[in-house]
């Protein structure tokens, strides 16, 4: 299969891209940054058209965007207008799939202590980034509907190389899950537009790992592994609240800020 990868300079991309070619995929990375396949502005429609179109993929992994919270009209602009360029693009030249790097922050605002989460939860965003990653779904929700796009959109919870504390135990998505996850994502048949959690097969999970499974995504990295090592240094402040809600520290008032500067 031939894959379009956003963002593939990124640090989920540089783990992605040879993930997907070891597993034979032809993967053509695309980034603002030089020195992937094609250097591109994925908010600018018109040089997105024109990556697709010389690109020919039979899928798109859309990964770019700031990672981080930004404004209101940067968050917007980074993940559902890249996410719209790409879709216009698509349905131009007949590429029918595409997996998108979500966020847990989507639904970040969610109390940890719900129990395990299921893809029906409302969308509950901590914060711009989260909220731009919702119209990002919505995005891909309509073009599924109207064109019969196959979008699959991936809730990354915490993409590390190892869990690092308390909440991430419940949210760790192992760089090896990560390259499983989408690959499932992009060869799941008639996905419609479907949502699946991205973590690892954490015993501590927070969310629920079944509708992944049901589209082909079985983890097999458990941040478990590591809860020991975590566990053995003092509980602080900053881990409970960290762990109250689902988008963690992004829930906390320390990462509010006015729509309009």
């Amino acid at each position: 299969m031939r894959v379009l990868l956003t963002g593939s300079l990124g640090s989920i991309g540089r783990v992605v891209e040879p993930g997907l070619t070891r597993l034979g995929h032809t993967v053509l990375g695309a980034d603002l940054a030089a020195g992937a396949a094609y250097q591109v502005d994925c908010t600018d429609p018109v040089a997105v058209d024109g990556v697709v179109a010389d690109a020919r993929p039979d899928a798109v992994v859309h990964l770019a965007g700031i990672p981080t919270e930004s404004s209101l009209a940067e968050a917007l602009a980074s993940h559902a207008t890249s996410t719209a360029a790409l879709l216009e693009a698509m349905v131009r030249h007949g590429v029918d799939r595409i997996a998108y790097a979500s966020s847990n922050h989507a639904v970040g605002r969610t109390p940890s202590r719900d129990g395990q989460l299921g893809v029906g939860t409302r969308p509950r965003p901590d914060t711009f980034y989260g909220v731009a990653k919702v119209a990002a779904e919505a995005l891909l929700s309509l073009y599924a509907d109207r064109h019969g796009i196959g979008a699959v959109a991936c809730r990354i919870g915490s993409f590390l190389e190892r869990p690092e504390s308390r909440r991430a135990l419940a949210t760790w998505l192992s760089p090896h899950d990560a390259v499983r996850m989408f690959a499932a994502a992009i060869t799941a048949p008639d996905p419609g537009f479907a949502v699946l959690h991205g973590i690892s097969a954490n015993t501590r999970a927070w969310w629920d790992l079944e509708p992944g499974r049901r589209l082909g995504y079985h983890p097999e990295d458990d941040a478990e592994d590591f809860a020991a090592a975590i566990e053995a240094q003092p509980e602080t402040a900053q881990d409970r609240a960290d762990a109250a809600y689902v988008g963690g520290p992004y829930a906390t008032s320390a990462f509010e800020r006015p729509a309009f500067d």
